[in-house]
């Protein structure tokens, strides 16, 4: 059974890590309006999805994997601006999910639903 708690938590975790990943890539200068739109949209649409996940693996586990599927398009996106911008887009979205989740899981404690991972 999906938790409002958890579903709420990993939300705004995502929002929260979304402005961080923002003023990251700002932080070499101002990024066009859409840029840091798309940024925090991606990282809050993966809170959202960690929420509502019901893949049965270990907490830490889910959150990495979710936070590299979820930076792989703005990884893909930024191979433009170099190899390196992609690699950190992709290490940057692991550490995002595994802070979600160990924030929602230990912190929180709103872990996945019984008979989840």
């Amino acid at each position: 059974m999906l938790s409002a708690k958890r579903l709420i938590s990993t939300t705004l975790l995502g929002l929260l890590f979304g402005i961080v990943c923002w003023r990251l890539a700002a932080s070499s200068g101002p990024l066009v309006w859409y840029l840091a739109v798309g940024i925090i949209l991606s990282r809050t649409v993966m809170g959202f999805a960690i929420g509502i996940s019901a893949w049965k693996i270990w907490w830490g586990l889910h959150g990495l994997l979710m936070g590299i599927v979820f930076s792989l398009p703005g990884g893909f996106s930024a191979l433009g601006k170099g190899a390196s911008i992609f690699w950190w887009t992709i290490i940057l979205g692991a550490v995002y999910g595994f802070l979600v989740e160990l924030l929602t899981t230990k912190v929180l404690k709103a872990p996945m639903a019984a008979g989840e991972a």
